[in-house]
């Protein structure tokens, strides 16, 4: 199968993707967030995008492609520039900017910056923005550099239960932030003092670790936050690099596991005006779900592991250049998109490659619904004879080469477990509200890798109730853009507050039947 390059203006992004993929996916490997309403069907026609050099304008959604392009993507186009009211927004939100005002006293001229920052268990995430305007000015991001303390928040509780480890985890997320905001400001050609205003989420546990708070009470029963409230705090208390004179907002937490990047992910789909039946699926290490309507609304958290972000995968990855990010069936074989392209060979597979290889494998039948290996002498000749045996165990070969790229039977076994977790918790959050997968109306999947998966493969494998694949709606890292919110507007600060105390938290795990509901969830 032939693959192409695609340029996404006027971000100069440059992607790689299989012939016959729609814009709509190769722009969402270059993590740019299509306004697709309708579900990628061609009704709301809110994907318009301009084909180079000619100006052909095309339905994102509807247009594939076959050869090399150049794309011009409008604001009207994209779906988180519409929060901002100059571009105008569907919204009972007011993210109108006017945090800045209280820095302009005198000097109504002068630039204000702002930095949004979402602190993932595995990914940091920071924008630079300006804050009279709302627009995004540079964006950065890194691994956590706690995750030399582990992989997970129970391994960061741990560590920090004594106060020397919680003092190192604090410095650690210090000076990333730090890191970042001087790769932001470098982009720029701005210096940090010119950054007045921070906005930082995360869960209950980097929250507290960034504030200095206790974790251990984390870590056990009753697995109480310490505090669940918003605090305004002086940069030089947490040795933040911007403007001495500015502020750091912390964004209110809702319980033990879930965080100020819950809140802020439901505040940018402005889930508390939902009036059909609406679920947000947060998909990282530590899984965050919201589900509801205005009317009512629950959250739980899971604990899906780090193995869908690459990670207790054997040549699993972050989603860097040589990771496999998309698989597919190509005739009677199948092909796959490496990031970065070119003739590289792939060295490894991220997360959004993982759930569309463990998706393909079961649409050929390599695996069946309990997850086990089929025989080679039950499959088609090209299929088969993929099929080898790494480390005693069956395998199913991607990509061939000095190092070929796998999927063992543990791998198989990682990706159940986990996608088990987040599955579980949907299913007794749907219980508390007396609801089938059916009357699911519409489904977000947010997260640092969610605007890369693939809807159809996610619900193929189980992740996702079973609902039309046009309800649901990839729209990446929604925490990072309700972080944004917080950081230029007054209103959505106090939406945010009444959001995170309308929200009820399920305690999964204690539910009588969780572990009947998990184990049922394991298999495909």
């Amino acid at each position: 199968m032939k693959h192409h390059t695609i340029i996404f203006q006027p971000e100069g992004r440059e992607i790689s993707i299989h012939s016959g993929a729609t814009l709509v996916e190769a722009a969402g490997q270059a993590g740019i967030v299509l306004n697709t309403t309708c579900g990628g069907t061609g009704t709301c026609k809110k994907c318009m995008v301009i084909v180079e050099p000619g100006g052909e304008a095309v339905l994102a959604c509807q247009y594939r492609v076959e050869s090399d392009l150049t794309v011009t993507v409008p604001v009207e186009s994209r779906f988180f520039e519409q929060k901002i009211l100059k571009h105008g927004v569907e919204s009972e939100i007011d993210v109108r900017p006017n945090v800045f005002r209280k820095y302009t006293a005198g000097n109504a001229d002068k630039r204000i910056f702002g930095v949004a920052v979402d602190i993932g268990t595995t990914t940091v995430v920071a924008k630079l923005v300006d804050m009279a305007e709302g627009d995004t000015v540079s964006t950065a991001a890194m691994l956590n550099p706690q995750t030399k303390y582990g992989d997970d928040v129970i391994s960061r509780i741990t560590h920090g239960s004594t106060p020397e480890g919680l003092a190192e985890l604090n410095k650690t997320i210090i000076d990333c932030i730090n890191s970042l905001t001087s790769e932001l400001c470098e982009q720029a050609s701005i210096q940090p003092s010119d950054i007045y205003e921070m906005c930082i989420v995360g869960n209950t546990t980097m929250n507290h670790i960034l504030l200095k708070l206790p974790v251990e009470q984390l870590g056990r029963a009753p697995y109480e936050a310490w505090s669940v409230d918003a605090r305004d705090v002086e940069p030089k208390s947490l040795g933040l690099n911007m403007n001495g004179g500015g502020n750091a907002h912390t964004v209110e937490n809702i319980a033990g596991f879930v965080g100020s990047d819950t809140v802020a992910v439901g505040l940018s789909v402005d889930i508390a005006s939902a009036v059909e039946m609406t679920l947000v699926v947060d998909i990282g290490t530590n899984g965050e779900l919201i589900l509801g309507t205005k009317d009512k609304l629950y959250s739980a958290s899971c604990a899906a592991g780090p193995a869908l972000e690459g990670a207790r995968i054997r040549q699993g990855g972050r989603a860097g250049a040589g990771a496999i990010e998309a698989v597919v069936i190509s005739g009677d074989d199948i092909d796959v998109d490496v990031i970065g392209g070119g003739p590289a060979p792939a060295r490894s597979i991220c997360g959004s490659g993982l759930i569309d290889a463990i998706a393909v494998m079961l649409e050929l039948g390599v695996i069946d619904g309990t997850g086990r290996f089929a025989e080679a002498g039950k499959l088609s000749g090209g299929i088969a004879a993929r099929l080898t045996e790494i480390d005693g165990q069956p395998a199913f070969v991607l990509t061939e080469g000095d190092r070929p790229v796998a999927i063992t039977q543990k791998d198989v076994r990682e990706a159940q477990l986990a996608k088990a977790a987040i599955r579980a918790g949907i299913k007794l959050l749907q219980k508390k509200l007396g609801i089938e997968d059916g009357d699911i109306r519409r489904i977000y999947l947010a997260g640092a890798f969610g605007n890369y998966i693939k809807p159809g493969n996610a619900a193929r494998i189980g992740l996702l109730p079973d609902v039309p694949v046009d309800r649901i709606r990839s729209i990446g890292n929604a925490a990072a853009i309700g972080a944004q919110m917080a950081l230029i507007s007054n209103q959505s600060r106090a939406a945010a507050a009444k959001l995170a105390k309308a929200i009820e938290y399920v305690e999964i795990a204690h539910e009588a039947d969780f572990q009947d509901v998990y184990a049922d969830c394991i298999c495909f």
